[in-house]
């Protein structure tokens, strides 16, 4: 293969490639999962003890320390605020470690790009299935900490694969555009993990959306991040079905944002290997 002969960017060419590459797609996420782990003598418990340790600290900080309390009607327990919080720093999560290892996705794997013949597009759909791994193990340790506090779980629970759908695919989106990006751009690398530091504190990670002024609401409620971080809580916590009309119109504009990620990706990959 040429590697700077133009590429299709097409959607049938795109459902084809990941559809052709699937066993490869599943096999070098596994890779990255595993390789994360590799030579820690507790090897992938670390995946279920980190998100452990991480809600304990967050109790104990926001619930005893500090006594927050979310702004919900009714008696909270002291446990209540940290595992809603960690709903919204769990789907942060997501979103930023994609997006943050996107711009670097090409250079580090340069051989590929010069040496063999590699569908370079499903390195991002890579990243994406290892962080989508450890999203649902802390999801897991969010679950049984909610049952261990209050005795159930919502079945509404069983819609939240359906609310994280559309920031998944709005994220391999972003994700194509900034690997390609990190390419030509190796500042793109070192702005990246800013703004997604951002995006969390204007997003409702830690503090409820009625918390912030009228004035100001609009743009907190563009934050990709707020409408799924909501519907997370609603679906999880508060027991509530999610908001269809809106997670429909969210997934219509993540689909597009994918495909002009991938479109981007393959117009300009055909660059990359003058400038590796």
């Amino acid at each position: 293969m040429d590697p700077h002969a133009a590429q299709s960017a097409s959607l049938s060419s795109l459902v084809s490639s990941l559809w052709r590459n699937r066993q490869l797609i599943t096999q070098m996420a596994y890779r990255e999962i595993i390789g994360r782990y590799q030579g820690s003598i507790f090897g992938l418990a670390w995946s279920f003890f980190h998100p452990m340790l991480l809600l304990c600290v967050y109790t104990f900080v926001f619930s005893v320390v500090f006594k927050a309390r979310w702004g919900v009607a009714g008696e909270q327990s002291n446990s209540e605020y940290a595992i809603v919080m960690f709903v919204g720093l769990i789907i942060h999560g997501l979103f930023a470690e994609v997006l943050n290892r996107a711009p670097s996705l090409v250079m580090t794997n340069a051989n590929y790009v010069k040496k063999v013949v590699f569908p370079l597009e499903i390195l991002p759909l890579i990243s994406l299935l290892a962080a989508l791994f450890h999203s649902a193990i802390s999801m897991i340790v969010l679950m049984a900490a909610f049952l261990i506090f209050n005795g159930y779980v919502h079945w509404t629970a069983l819609y939240l694969p359906l609310v994280i759908a559309p920031i998944a695919i709005l994220t391999v989106g972003l994700a194509w555009m900034l690997a390609s990006l990190g390419v030509f751009i190796r500042d793109v690398g070192q702005t990246i993990g800013i703004v997604t530091m951002v995006m969390m504190f204007l997003a409702p990670v830690v503090y409820p959306i009625t918390a912030v002024p009228e004035s100001v609401r609009p743009w907190i409620m563009a934050n990709p991040l707020t409408f799924i971080i909501e519907q997370g809580r609603s679906v999880l916590i508060w027991g509530n079905a999610p908001d269809w009309l809106g997670l429909l119109g969210y997934s219509c504009v993540a689909l597009a944002v994918a495909w002009l990620g991938y479109f981007w990706f393959q117009k300009t990959r055909k660059g990359f290997a003058d400038v590796l």
